[in-house]
């Protein structure tokens, strides 16, 4: 059996949208190869999250409690193609640096604003040092929350490039739909022509970082 691939969505700042975009990017690779999303916050947004649908979630959600960060996510998940791991808001946690150090990418959610990028700044350090342990570790921003038909501002262009990791061509634009999914239980996936446009988003994401 081919080893699973493992996918950290992570970043230092809380608000960023973290577990939005692991949730999202578990239910599209599902609809490929089975898929878990474990829950490394110790809010437990995304085990609540998929606790609440009145039908299932089309990924597993496994809770990591706090203490059992010693676990071998590749061993112990080996039954799913696809691992998402929603990191917690603090990059230097011992949950965090498992994350960083197991996995082949790290998807780090940021908002359009410079200030909220800069508040990211100390990230590309952790990758770096994690990449001591994981070599193979490739990182990618991902613009989140962005408004349909917007620029990017010339003082968010130089954060991104301050930022020094390479950015994915497909954004996640601010819809209603992703908050209903939440409130529901459930992704875009599921909710029909609601939500066809947030699930093509999510899929050409999967996309760039399957080919990455």
């Amino acid at each position: 059996m081919a080893q699973a691939r493992v996918i950290a969505v992570i970043n230092q700042k809380g608000g960023a949208g973290k577990t939005t975009v692991a949730m999202h990017l578990a239910a599209g690779l599902a609809r490929r190869a089975p898929a878990v999303v474990v829950d490394l916050d110790p809010q437990a947004s995304a085990t609540q999250w998929a606790a609440a649908g009145t039908q299932p979630f089309p990924a597993t959600v496994k809770q990591l409690r706090a203490g059992a960060a010693s676990v071998d996510l590749r061993r112990d998940y080996r039954g799913f193609d696809f691992v998402v791991l929603d990191c917690p808001p603090a990059a230097d946690s011992r949950a965090a640096e498992l994350a960083l150090r197991c996995c082949d990418v790290a998807v780090i959610p940021v908002l359009p604003s410079p200030v909220d990028l800069w508040a990211s700044l100390r990230l590309p350090q952790h990758i770096d040092d994690a990449r001591q342990h994981n070599p193979a570790l490739r990182a990618w921003l991902l613009l989140n929350q962005i408004e349909a038909r917007s620029a990017l501002s010339a003082a968010m262009q130089g954060a991104l490039a301050e930022f020094g990791l390479p950015v994915l061509r497909t954004p996640v634009r601010r819809r209603g739909v992703y908050k209903t999914a939440a409130l529901e239980g459930v992704s875009a996936y599921q909710m029909g022509a609601r939500g066809a446009a947030a699930a093509a988003e999510i899929d050409g994401i999967i996309e760039e970082i399957l080919a990455s």
